[in-house]
């Protein structure tokens, strides 16, 4: 037992904090919870009252958030060099946000097949699926990375790209594609794509 637990579907959300984890590259312990089952029962409740997932615990303090992860393993553990320094955050905490808010609503309402009405819009974050998308759009520019090099902030927004581009919700826009490629071509993605991937196995053989 390490002193860092992940708890995750592979399935999920939980590929994120997989690939960030293998990026922090230290030990730690998964535990594979099921939908509608595992995870919406104790012990687990216990860690999220959600009853969802991912969740890490790290010596003893519990975050959940994907988003709130990345950041927390960014902090926890600096030599890993996926957060630049204090003075330097600015960019990486507007796309955190960014992601975290705007653009996951967004990404969930497009995949219901939910457009806000038009005098409704202003009620919520991302305005609409356009606004939202264009937005980013113009934020990365012509940026490599979101504040020079690769952080977890491009970790997580490539992530969310990559989500939208693999289930056809967002259009290949050459500049969203080449960004999700470059964040991506990394060894502890590969690492992390590979874990989750026996796991998810294990667990359909399991079922």
């Amino acid at each position: 037992m390490t002193d860092l637990a992940f708890y995750t579907n592979p399935q999920s959300r939980g590929q994120i904090i997989r690939w960030m984890l293998e990026e922090v590259g230290v030990p730690y312990d998964s535990e594979y919870l099921g939908y509608g089952g595992s995870m919406k029962a104790e012990p687990y409740l216990s860690i999220n009252p959600m009853g969802k997932v991912p969740a890490i615990r790290h010596h003893g303090q519990v975050v959940t958030e994907v988003a709130a992860i990345c950041a927390y393993l960014a902090d926890a553990f600096p030599a890993a060099g996926l957060a630049p320094a204090p003075a330097d955050r600015a960019d990486y905490y507007r796309f955190l946000f960014f992601a975290a808010g705007p653009l996951e609503q967004a990404f969930s309402l497009k995949a219901v097949d939910f457009t806000p009405p038009a005098e409704r819009q202003a009620m919520f974050g991302h305005g609409n699926w356009d606004n939202a998308i264009n937005g980013l759009e113009r934020m990365l520019g012509e940026r490599d990375y979101i504040t020079g090099r690769f952080s977890a902030a491009d970790l997580y927004v490539a992530s969310q790209l990559g989500f939208m581009l693999m289930f056809g919700l967002l259009e290949p826009r050459p500049a969203f594609q080449a960004y999700v490629a470059r964040c991506t071509d990394r060894d502890a993605y590969r690492r992390a794509k590979q874990l989750d991937e026996a796991a998810a196995e294990e667990l359909r053989a399991s079922a």
